[in-house]
């Protein structure tokens, strides 16, 4: 199994040399509405991560990108070296009246392993670990809690890193969307996303 996924994803990334200049360049950051809160997560492959946070009430967006590193405006394929110290991550934008920041990380816990430090099934690297971005006081505390809390579920300890968000650089066009855009042609996609999106009620 680790091999067919070895091969599915060097599948995915040959994919990107095919895309035009325009998908290669950054998006554009997420507008944050008024009321609106953020939180940067990072639970391995972003595709992953935000095709789940792109279907749950109340997130009004979910932008994958990278933060956490000590380069300015790294690309895809710097990140992947892991000499940047970037993590994949998703920025999501929600509405709290309507989804909590610990309802946020509920869905955080369940879609991705936080014991596998610097790794997400065959996915390895600092870039793929496990992080809570806060952006507010009160968020860390939430976190933090949420941590704790989880750690029931798990035998192994949690991992993740709980860390004040530093700039997010939203990733290039061609990531965005990246499940929803791809799954029908994508093996990644059919492989590694669905059945995490079949797990979580998600699949649509």
């Amino acid at each position: 199994m680790k091999a067919f996924l070895t091969i599915v994803i060097a599948s995915a990334l040959t994919s990107c040399t095919a895309m035009s200049e325009e998908d290669k360049k950054p998006a554009a950051k997420p507008e944050v509405p008024e009321g609106a809160e953020v939180i940067t997560l990072g639970a391995g492959c972003f595709w992953c991560t935000e095709a789940v946070y792109a279907q749950v009430d109340g997130v009004y967006s979910a932008t994958s990108g990278y933060m956490g590193g000590t380069v300015a405006d790294p690309s895809y394929e710097q990140v992947c070296t892991g000499s940047t110290g970037h993590a994949e991550v998703v920025q999501v934008v929600y509405d709290p009246e309507k989804i909590s920041t610990g309802h946020i990380l509920d869905w955080f816990w369940e879609l991705h392993d936080p014991t596998t430090l610097n790794r997400q099934g065959a996915d390895v690297g600092t870039q793929y670990r496990s992080a809570i971005f806060y952006h507010t006081p009160d968020q860390k505390k939430i976190a933090e809690a949420s941590k704790e809390a989880a750690q029931k579920d798990f035998k192994d300890p949690i991992v993740t890193e709980i860390t004040k968000a530093g700039t997010f650089y939203p990733a290039e066009k061609y990531h965005q969307d990246y499940y929803f855009e791809n799954k029908s042609k994508n093996p990644y996609c059919r492989a590694v996303i669905e059945p995490k999106l079949r797990k979580l009620k998600l699949d649509h």
